[in-house]
């Protein structure tokens, strides 16, 4: 008798629950009619599963699920976003994050420190390049296999905690214990900033996040300083981010109140975006380098500077993403990041790629640019005439429909390309072996070359270097094969200077090297370098 009364108790519990859902819904609906029947169903359908089903059910999971196979059918951008992974794109985007501050890598089971950030925690506790952090609030972190993600999940924190690591370093007999508060940390979007050539400057952008008008706003001030009358702006890999600070970084080569980029929908009405003010590199010849990875606001930069003829675009056909999400909360963390309009050039055209035919196939039709002669010819691009547009000064023809088209297309550079360079990069080889070099050769190419510019210019390997690199490769599994190094060996040689310099001094330095062996760089240097050739270009 007990039993069954419990298990009516039970159902009636159910049942309570599942009415007090449907009285919500219904609630929700009359309010301003938000939900509309099939919303009820599906709120329905979770209540009965909760209320009635056999067995437990992970209802989180369950949702989460529904939700994320739900948006698969509305388009490729139109995505559920964990708590998790939220947070870490806030972080990227809004160029912030809280902890020590330093870059670091796991070299031989240990956490070494690449450098710490400049004005950061770390730097003022002390910590120097080179320093080994072997314990973490007491916690010995060295010889454990400790991974990334547990060391940031040691480090990172929120501002003004406090963290004590245990530092080994070289010439040093014990370990040093430093007490370091937490602060807010950048997370810059400016990957690279230097004059490439007498009077053009260099600058590349990883994506468009709250500080990235500032980063460019200082890059181009200091390339002025050093003379800089012209630029190559680099949006090779920029996968986009927020509209606004692509538009101000437009505001530098614009004239005041130009229209960059309008974004229309069904429930969107239309919304154009201008410049602000005239900038100061405004009669600046500018190429924009693009490829297959740049996408939505590099795009966005990309086609004003084309509708405009206020610039040449150089590189590959850019990935095609011209839809608007907006980033909606559901109230746990998570959040639904939904496509609200579609973007379109000052001239009226739309980059979206088309994806009528499910994500699979878009995804698959991205891809395929590997494999149909696409990176190395630009006559493998066919685009309707449907989609033929024209730039708004010299009437130039451009394109819609599948990213934008370069002005001058220049293929991808494969001449040091070999499998056996493939394997070295794969199996981290190359990262191991520079790190390695550094840790071993700090001081002594500190004290040898006292400016980067003395590095760059003097700088070599020596024999007995890439011996000890190609023994490392045998070592971590990547046989040395001697007709394939003779393809890769200057390019090898030309990524670890980089690396070395990155380590010693920043990412500007390392992008400084290694461009140096970048077709598309020397072709951009070529173009920009002759006024009259670049206005022959930019009229054809």
């Amino acid at each position: 008798m007990k039993v069954f009364e419990i298990k009516i108790l039970n159902m009636s519990r159910r049942l309570g629950i599942l009415l007090a859902l449907m009285v919500i819904f219904a609630g929700l609906e009359m309010k301003g009619q938000m939900f509309s029947d099939q919303t009820m169903k599906f709120g329905r359908t979770l209540a009965l599963v909760e209320a009635f089903y056999v067995d437990s059910v992970d209802q989180a999971k369950l949702t989460e699920e529904a939700i994320i196979e739900m948006l698969k059918h509305l388009d490729p951008h139109s995505v559920y976003i964990s708590a998790e992974e939220l947070e870490e794109i806030n972080q990227r985007l809004e160029g912030s994050f809280e902890g020590i501050g330093i870059e670091f890598n796991i070299l031989h089971d240990s956490i070494l420190v690449i450098a710490p950030m400049p004005g950061g925690p770390s730097e003022k506790a002390g910590l120097r390049p080179g320093d080994r952090i072997v314990t973490i609030d007491g916690e010995n972190v060295a010889g454990i296999g400790m991974s990334t993600t547990g060391v940031r999940k040691r480090l990172l924190g929120d501002k003004g905690t406090l963290v004590r690591v245990g530092i080994f370093r070289r010439g040093t007999e014990r370990i040093m214990e430093y007490e370091i508060i937490r602060d807010e940390l950048p997370v810059n979007s400016l990957l690279a900033s230097y004059m490439a050539a007498d009077n053009v400057g260099y600058i590349k952008l990883s994506n468009f996040s709250l500080t990235t008008e500032q980063e460019f706003n200082d890059a181009v001030n200091d390339l002025i300083r050093k003379n800089m009358e012209h630029l190559i702006i680099d949006l090779r890999g920029n996968t986009g981010g927020y509209l606004e600070a692509a538009i101000r970084v437009c505001d530098h080569f614009f004239e005041k109140e130009r229209l960059i980029v309008y974004l229309e929908g069904l429930r969107t009405q239309r919304q154009d975006f201008y410049t602000k003010e005239g900038g100061k590199m405004n009669k600046a010849r500018v190429i924009v380098l693009v490829d297959e990875g740049s996408a939505s606001a590099s795009e966005i930069v990309a086609g004003a500077f084309q509708d405009w003829d206020r610039g040449l675009i150089l590189g590959r056909r850019t990935f095609g993403k011209g839809l608007v999400q907006n980033a909606f909360n559901l109230g746990d963390g998570s959040a639904v990041r939904l496509t609200v309009a579609r973007y379109y050039t000052p001239s009226g055209r739309l980059i979206q790629r088309p994806y009528d035919q499910g994500v699979e196939k878009y995804m698959t039709d991205f891809y395929s640019r590997f494999t149909n002669g696409e990176m190395v010819s630009a006559d493998s691009i066919i685009f309707p005439d449907s989609l033929k547009y024209n730039t708004l000064i010299n009437e130039r023809k451009v394109f819609g429909g599948g990213g934008i088209m370069p002005d001058i297309f220049v293929p991808m550079d494969t001449s040091g390309y070999s499998d056996y360079y493939r394997d070295l990069v794969n199996k981290n080889v190359i990262t191991q072996f520079s790190l390695d070099f550094v840790d071993s050769n700090r001081n002594r190419l500190t004290r040898q070359y006292q400016s980067f510019d003395q590095f760059r210019d003097n700088f070599s390997f020596k024999d007995s270097d890439i011996d000890e690199l190609i023994k490392l490769g045998n070592e971590m599994g990547v046989s040395f094969v001697e007709e394939e190094y003779i393809i890769s060996g200057k390019h090898i040689r030309m990524v670890l200077k980089g690396l070395v310099a990155r380590d010693i001094w920043d990412m500007s330095e390392y992008y400084e090297i290694v461009n140096q062996d970048d077709n598309v760089i020397d072709k951009a240097l070529e173009i920009i370098s002759d006024n009259n050739k670049f206005l022959s270009l930019l009229r054809s």
